[in-house]
Order: C-alpha cells, then structure tokens, then sequence
C-alpha cells in the first residue's frame, strides 16, 4: 500500500526535490482506534445544504422532513454543492507529532508542552535518517544500533537535527504485522539522540516503543514499571517530541544533507496534532 511520493520543483532559480514522508488518515484501516470519515458527496451536498439551512429556522426540520426545500438541485450550478468530509480521528492516526503532553502531565518538573505550544523552530531543520532496514521484528533499536548507523555515513548528530529512523515498517501499513511486529527504540537509543540535542525525531512505524501489545502482556504478567512504554515515559524526565507513523524514509536520496518539515496541526489541549511530513532536497 502505497501513498507517499516525491515532487521536483524546477525553475531558473530553484531545483529541489519535495519529498513527501506522510500516512494518511485512512478509515479502511482497522485498528485500536479506528477513524471514521462521514462524506458528503458533491450530490448529496445539495440536500445538506437544504438542511443546513432549514434545520435552523422555526418549523425548518418539520418542513425539510415533508420534503420542502429552499433550492432544488437545478438550481444549484452543475446539480452538485461543495462535497465535505467529517473525520472522527485520534490524533495518533496517520503522520502525527506527538508532544511532551503526550507522555506525561509534566516534563523536567514543569507543565508539559501540549502539541499548540511545541516551537516551530523544533519542526523544521537539518534532517538525518539512520538505516535499520537490516533489522527485523522482534529485533529492537539500542543505543550501540544508533552509533553503528551514525558511524556508517560517518556523521555526528549536531543539536537541533531532525532525526528521521529508517526501519521499511510503512511497508507493512494495511496489515496485522503494521500493528503488531515492527521494530521499536529502546530508551537508551532515544536517549542517546537527545544527549546531542536532538528535540525532534520520527519513526515509520506505528510507535516509538516495541509493539504495545507485547509491552501490555510483560507489564501484566510482571508489573514491572520498566516494562511499559520506556522510550515515551522518558519523555516526562527529557523534553522531546517525536513523529510516528511516517513513510517513505527510502526516498531520501541521502542520510543527510536535507531539510525537514513536519509542521503540526494546532489541536486544542491535545498531545499531538496531524502532520504533513516532507524532507526538502536542494
């Protein structure tokens, strides 16, 4: 399953490459939290509007429910309204950024920042992805992984990057193993990243931590407090944020040298917001 992409702008003065690393928002996904997108077709948007309209005046309702109308659909341009979408949406489906809100009601001992307050200046910036496509479930992301991947395109991680982690895990979108056999990030290797000065990284797989199901069953069966979500609950001692869910890391023509731009959607009093993710090739 496919949807990310790349465009190439190319005028006198400008030749970059727009790479898209974005999911959807997809409502033919089955998973703990489903979404669920109503749509009003540019047809049915002649009705709508007739409702819009009429519900709100005095005996509208009773009259729209005998079938009166304000307009009728041949007097409405082509037959067809503007079509609309309602999207019922975690904020943790498709390409997101998660905020420091999101592992906790506090970080380093202060309020922690919900996804309005998180800088733009931490979504935007030098971009570096790191190979772990040799690696597959159940194997996890150390702290040893993370230096071998930096040593390999010989780069040392400057403060402000935006690390991007390369396991293929969006390959897997639409099926079971999507959700439940996708390789995570052990504390020590988030940790690692943000003793440079990393505030900002994504992943290509649904979370930061092992699968949560495999977590849920240890932490249950142990109630040890180690064994449930490490890498996020980290986030309540370290202030960082992270992107999920992103896709076509492999499209990055090289492990560093480019631009990232994962500017989150404002969602009030929430711990992340939807995101258009794209790496910027000059």
């Amino acid at each position: 399953m496919v949807y990310a992409s790349d465009k190439r702008l190319e005028t006198s003065d400008i030749n970059m490459q727009i790479i898209d690393l974005s999911l959807p928002i997809d409502d033919t996904l089955v998973e703990t939290h489903d979404a669920k997108i109503d749509r009003i077709s540019h047809a049915e948007g002649v009705e709508h509007f007739n409702w819009v309209v009429m519900h709100k005046r005095p005996g509208g309702q009773e009259a729209f429910d005998r079938g009166e109308r304000v307009a009728t659909k041949d007097e409405i341009p082509d037959g067809e309204m503007l079509s609309l979408e309602i999207v019922h949406s975690s904020v943790h489906m498709g390409t997101h950024v998660d905020a420091p809100f999101h592992y906790g009601s506090t970080c380093e001992g202060k309020p922690a920042k919900q996804i309005m307050d998180v800088p733009l200046e931490w979504c935007y910036g030098p971009g570096v992805r790191l190979d772990f496509t040799h690696l597959k479930y159940p194997d996890v992301i150390t702290k040893k992984d993370v230096e071998a991947a930096l040593k390999k395109i010989n780069y040392k991680i400057k403060p402000m990057d935006i690390v991007l982690i390369w396991t293929g895990g969006d390959q897997l979108l639409g099926t079971d193993d999507y959700v439940n056999q996708y390789v995570g990030m052990l504390p020590d290797a988030v940790e690692y990243l943000l003793d440079q000065g990393v505030k900002m990284m994504g992943v290509d797989t649904i979370g930061l931590d092992r699968p949560c199901f495999n977590m849920f069953k240890e932490f249950l069966e142990t109630k040890d407090k180690s064994k449930i979500w490490p890498s996020h609950f980290l986030g309540r001692r370290r202030e960082f944020c992270h992107m999920e869910r992103m896709g076509n890391l492999g499209a990055i023509p090289k492990p560093f040298g480019f631009t990232v731009s994962c500017l989150p959607v404002k969602v009030r009093g929430a711990g992340a917001g939807w995101c258009r993710a794209v790496a910027i090739v000059e």
